[in-house]
C-alpha cells in the first residue's frame, strides 16, 4: 500500500520509521513539504532508510494525480490542513491525520463532514489508542469489570524548554489553535473519552505561567462531569520540570484503574493486583519525540487494514471530534467562569 506523506515536521521522522519497520508491505510513493531545501534532504534520506527512491511531490495536485497512492497522511500544523483536505477528497483520496484535526471546534467539524460527505475515509493519528495498556483498559471497562465508574483523573504535567516555542507560530492560536490543550493533552483527553465516553460539563482555567512566553496557555485545570455519571478532573501543562508521563486513573465500584508510562495497574476492592503492558516513554520532557515509532506504526497499518476491509479506522474523524468539543467548552468556561456545557461531537 502506496502512502503520501504531507509534512515534514518534529513527527515525520516517527512516520518514517513507522512505515519502514512495517510488515505490510507499506511504501512511501513521496513526501511534500514548505521548505524546498528541507523537502530534498528529507526525501534523499527517506530514500536511504527505505532503499528505494522516494520522490518529492511539488504540489498536492501531483498526489492526487497518482492512481496507485492509496492514502495520504497528514502531518503539517493544523493552520495547514483545509486547502489540501478539499484537494484530496475532492480526488477521492483517503487520509490519515495528525492531531488536532484543526485549530477550532467548527473548523475541525468542517473537515470530517467534508470527508463524509465526498465518502472519504478520514482517520486520526491518536496513537495512544493503539498501546496494549490501553486496550486492555478498553476491555476491562466494556466487561464492566471496574462496575460503577465514580471518579476519573487526567494528569498531564510535561516540560517544554522555551526553545520549543521559538518555532514559528508555535504556541499560537492562529498556528496551532492554542497550548497545551490542543497540542500535547488531546493526546490524553481523547484516550479517556474513548475508554469512557463523553464528558457532559466542565469548569475549566487555562492560563501562561510565568515558566513560558506564548499567546496561549501552557497550563489548564478542569473538573468535570461525565455522561455515565463519573466526576473527574484535569491537569495538563508543559511548565512542569522535568517532565512526567501522562496518567488516567479511575476509580469504579469493584476496582480502581491507573495507566500511565504505558503500563496499566488494575487494583481491585479484595486486595488482587493486575498490570498489563510494558513501561515506555511518551515525550513527557524536553524532548517531545522521545517516544517510540511502534505506535504510529500500529495506527499506520491499521488505517491500511481499514481501507482493505472497508471499516472504520482506530480513530475516526467523528470519534476524534469528541476532544476537539471538550476542548472548545473548556475555552469557553474559562473565558465565562463557569460550569459549560460540551457541545455534541
Amino acid at each position: 500500500m502506496k502512502i503520501a506523506l504531507i509534512g515534514l515536521g518534529m513527527v515525520a521522522d516517527t512516520h518514517l520509521a513507522a512505515i519502514k519497520h512495517s510488515e505490510m508491505a507499506l511504501q512511501l510513493a513521496g513526501v511534500m513539504g514548505r521548505d524546498r531545501h528541507r523537502t530534498a534532504e528529507f526525501a534523499a534520506k527517506a530514500t536511504d532508510m527505505m532503499g528505494h527512491r522516494v520522490p518529492v511531490f511539488a504540489s498536492v495536485e501531483e498526489i492526487t494525480a497518482e492512481d496507485d497512492i492509496d492514502f495520504a497522511l497528514i502531518a503539517t500544523p493544523p493552520d495547514a490542513r483545509k486547502s489540501l483536505v478539499d484537494i484530496l477528497t475532492a480526488a477521492k483520496k483517503p487520509i490519515l491525520m495528525e492531531k488536532p484535526i484543526e485549530r477550532t471546534l467548527p473548523a475541525a467539524r468542517a473537515i470530517v463532514e467534508q470527508c463524509a460527505a465526498r465518502h472519504v475515509t478520514l482517520g486520526i493519528v491518536f496513537q495512544h489508542r493503539a498501546r496494549e495498556a490501553s486496550r486492555a483498559l478498553k476491555k476491562v471497562l466494556n466487561a464492566e469489570a471496574l462496575g460503577q465508574i465514580a471518579t476519573v483523573d487526567i494528569r498531564v504535567p510535561w516540560w517544554r524548554d522555551q526553545s520549543y516555542y521559538a518555532a514559528p507560530g508555535r504556541g499560537t492560536y492562529a498556528r496551532d489553535g492554542g497550548g497545551v490543550m490542543i497540542n500535547q493533552a488531546i493526546h490524553t483527553l481523547d484516550l479517556a473519552l474513548w475508554l469512557l465516553g463523553p464528558i457532559r460539563t466542565v469548569q475549566a482555567m487555562m492560563r501562561t505561567t510565568p515558566l513560558h512566553q506564548l499567546e496561549a496557555e501552557d497550563w489548564t485545570g478542569a473538573v468535570f462531569e461525565m455522561e455515565n455519571g463519573a466526576v473527574g478532573t484535569l491537569m495538563a501543562t508543559t511548565a512542569a520540570f522535568p517532565g512526567d508521563a501522562e496518567s488516567i486513573s479511575i476509580q469504579g465500584s469493584k476496582a480502581a484503574a491507573h495507566l500511565a508510562s504505558g503500563v496499566l495497574t488494575l487494583t481491585h476492592l479484595d486486595g488482587q493486583v493486575e498490570t498489563f503492558g510494558a513501561a515506555a516513554s511518551t515525550g513527557g520532557g524536553a524532548d517531545p519525540m522521545a517516544f517510540t515509532h511502534e505506535w504510529h506504526q500500529s495506527v499506520i497499518e491499521d488505517f491500511a487494514q481499514a481501507l482493505t476491509t472497508n471499516r472504520p479506522p482506530l480513530a475516526t474523524g467523528a470519534s476524534a471530534l469528541m476532544a476537539h468539543c471538550v476542548i472548545d467548552a473548556m475555552e469557553r468556561a474559562n473565558r465565562s467562569g463557569s460550569a459549560t456545557q460540551v457541545a455534541s461531537a
